[in-house]
């Protein structure tokens, strides 16, 4: 294709694109379905605006691989070894039997063998684009569901490689000997560890030196090297792009780049991935879709109904609840856009006649536009199934064959904390709640957390707090407090539903990832509900106001009240922009500050009358506490120590100053990051 007309093309299809995206929004239609739409109006077999798809093919390629860089970056090489049951159990289960499945079926219908098995190469592989920009969407990426989905994809990338060797010795055309297909699949995955260990390795230190250029054109570029680049580097290797690219995310999410990252790639990944979603679209035909509609209608309700069972059995089997099951399951029903690459390869080794190959183009894309329908009503589908096999219920995880003969209970707990999600936030809590003496209790939906969590002695417990069963065997009833530190939106709001009505009392804090839950959340019932996006403000102008003088009591006032208000004025444009009467009396007053003489401090080993506070900074030390013992209006000869309290006297600025003085900047820093963020 020459450039001017894949410039037209592109322009068109942005074009066409846009009033069909405004019309799925104002109708609050999925804008993927809109997308898919778009493709079959303007594509050869519709109105004929766009006839070579070769290039668009490839733009919409390197939006596959920008989507696949962001999920990436959600995740990190911790989190993928807490996945690896899913990864390797789940999903070689999945394709595995979805192959044997659809191959028995095949070669009943009166199909050999060898085309009954490439039949079910296209059925086992699910939309990784599709289901990944769904889930993203509603920010269900790190729910149970969403990583039970995600495992069972990435075992469905890695095994294209495979499909792809097996596919000129099932079509008879190429005599390959099995030991020619091992070596190459064994190199394929060897080379891929190497990929992983190098840019594990080399990435982070490379990026430490781009970001002391201090150019964010530099940064962007970078990144978009790095994603391009492992894709190339990859494909080489006989794997996929977008698997090169997902490497490259996963590898920068253990650094400090990870969020500036994903700001820069953002815009591109969403214009790119548009493109991709156009273009499957294209692929349809609809004179053939009438002419083989019956066998289309088929097909489409055979292989989605199929594929959902056998996921739902293998989800279930690895021990996720039925909601957890059902909804990964409805997530995935539908044929992957790698399995037109094995079509197109199939159909050139004589597997696919020209008739199976356009009913098989016509059912993919059906199912592919189905499927943000599917995964926007999967948790009401799951929470339906789990509520009539009465699944889900709190357990112990050391025999998980039999539900109901394992159901526990907390036995005896009262006062007690219920913390729900044993990711980063849920772990810290429970350290500091072990700490102190606090009674509690955790509840976990991932099983492989729950057994390392209880052989290390933790108080945690495998179930479903969105089920009344659970939170009754937590002791919800007698419980003092709820916390959910769960990455599952919708999870939380029925759990804090469910929970608001159990225990009229309780007080419910809810850790939130995005800021447009905070009303909702509010509304069904939680005290207290925790933004990170608007912590990480607070942390910052935490900062900022005591760089210009203001006391730790004036910040710790200005964040309490932010918070009581729950954010009101972080959440609305027009907050406050003057200064208020209150805080002019607080800077103004006299108040009283404890500062603690740290391990660095420039005051250890020196005199008061040396350092001369109050001269430099209009501050009086009150009292001075070392081990223990209180010395009242201490004079100028009182030496500082490590681990000493001075109690400070002075307004607000004074204040302030006399910390900067005793307490260095950094120290601050670190106490605000610890004591102001929950």
């Amino acid at each position: 294709m020459h450039t001017p007309e894949l410039f037209r093309d592109f322009l068109v299809i942005i074009l066409a694109s846009l009033p069909v995206a405004y019309l799925c929004l104002r109708l609050k239609l999925p804008l993927l379905v809109g997308l898919m739409l778009t493709g079959i109006a303007i594509g050869p077999y519709g109105l004929g605006f766009i006839h070579e798809l070769e290039g668009i093919e490839i733009l919409a390629e390197i939006g596959v691989m920008l989507l696949l860089f962001t999920i990436g970056l959600e995740f990190s090489i911790r989190k993928l070894r807490e996945m690896k049951t899913l990864v390797l159990i789940g999903g070689g289960l999945q394709v595995g039997i979805t192959i044997l499945v659809t191959s028995l079926i095949a070669a009943s219908l009166g199909r050999e063998v060898t085309q009954a098995i490439f039949f079910g190469f296209l059925i086992a592989l699910s939309s990784t684009a599709i289901v990944l920009k769904s889930y993203v969407d509603r920010q269900e990426v790190d729910s149970p569901h969403g990583r039970a989905a995600i495992g069972i994809l990435l075992f469905q990338d890695i095994c294209i490689v495979l499909m792809l060797l097996l596919i000129p010795i099932l079509g008879g055309k190429d005599v390959v000997s099995l030991t020619s297909i091992l070596l190459d699949l064994g190199a394929s995955l060897g080379s891929l560890i190497v990929i992983v260990l190098l840019a594990w390795l080399l990435i982070p230190a490379f990026l430490k030196q781009v970001v002391r250029m201090r150019s964010t054109e530099v940064f962007l570029l970078t990144i978009v090297l790095l994603c391009l680049g492992l894709s190339w580097i990859t494909f080489q290797f006989g794997l996929s792009l977008a698997l090169g690219a997902f490497i490259a995310g996963v590898v920068l999410a253990d650094t400090d780049f990870s969020h500036q990252a994903t700001a820069e790639i953002l815009p591109f990944r969403d214009v790119f991935n548009s493109l991709f979603f156009v273009s499957m679209g294209m692929l349809l035909s609809i004179e053939a879709f009438v002419q083989n509609i019956w066998s289309v209608a088929l097909l489409v309700g055979g292989l989605m109904i199929g594929k959902a069972l056998i996921i739902w059995g293998i989800v279930k089997l690895l021990g996720n609840p039925q909601r957890v099951a059902v909804t990964a399951a409805v997530g995935l029903a539908q044929i992957g856009e790698f399995s037109f690459v094995l079509a197109k390869a199939g159909r050139g080794h004589g597997l696919m006649p020209d008739t199976d190959y356009q009913v098989f183009l016509a059912a993919s894309i059906i199912t592919m536009i189905a499927t943000p329908f599917l995964i926007t009503y999967a948790p009401a589908i799951g929470a339906l199934v789990q509520g009539l096999l009465r699944d889900g219920r709190f357990r112990g995880l050391e025999n998980t064959e039999d539900d109901e003969a394992h159901v526990t209970s907390s036995g005896g707990l009262s006062d007690h904390v219920i913390i729900v999600g044993y990711g980063l936030n849920g772990r810290n809590l429970s350290r500091v709640l072990r700490a102190v003496g606090v009674n509690y209790t955790v509840l976990e939906l991932n099983p492989e957390v729950v057994k390392e969590a209880k052989r290390q002695g933790e108080k945690i417990n495998f179930g479903d707090a969105t089920r009344r069963e659970v939170l009754k065997h937590a002791e919800i009833e007698r419980a003092s407090a709820l916390v959910l530190a769960m990455s599952d939106p919708r999870s939380a709001r029925l759990t804090v539903k469910l929970a608001r009505r159990i225990n009229a009392e309780i007080h419910i804090i809810v850790r939130t990832r995005y800021v447009t839950e905070i009303t909702e959340l509010y509304e069904l019932g939680a005290n207290e509900v925790i933004p990170e996006e608007f912590e990480t403000s607070i942390e910052i102008f935490a900062r900022v106001l005591y760089r210009f003088g203001f006391s730790r009591k004036i910040i710790e006032g200005q964040i309490e009240q932010i918070r009581k208000q729950g954010y009101e004025m972080l959440r609305s444009p027009s907050g406050p922009t003057t200064r208020t009467v209150e805080l002019d009396l607080e800077m103004k007053s006299e108040s009283t500050e404890s500062v603690q003489i740290r391990k660095g401090s420039p005051a250890i080993g020196r005199t008061l009358g040396a350092i001369d506070l109050r001269g430099r900074t209009g501050a009086t030390v009150v009292a001075v506490v070392h081990e223990g013992d209180t010395k009242i209006n201490p004079g100028a000869k009182c030496e500082l120590f490590e681990d000493d309290i001075v109690i400070l006297l002075g307004n607000g600025e004074e204040i302030a100053k006399a910390i900067d003085v005793l307490d260095p900047l950094e120290e601050f820093a670190m106490d605000t990051l610890r004591g102001f963020n929950p």
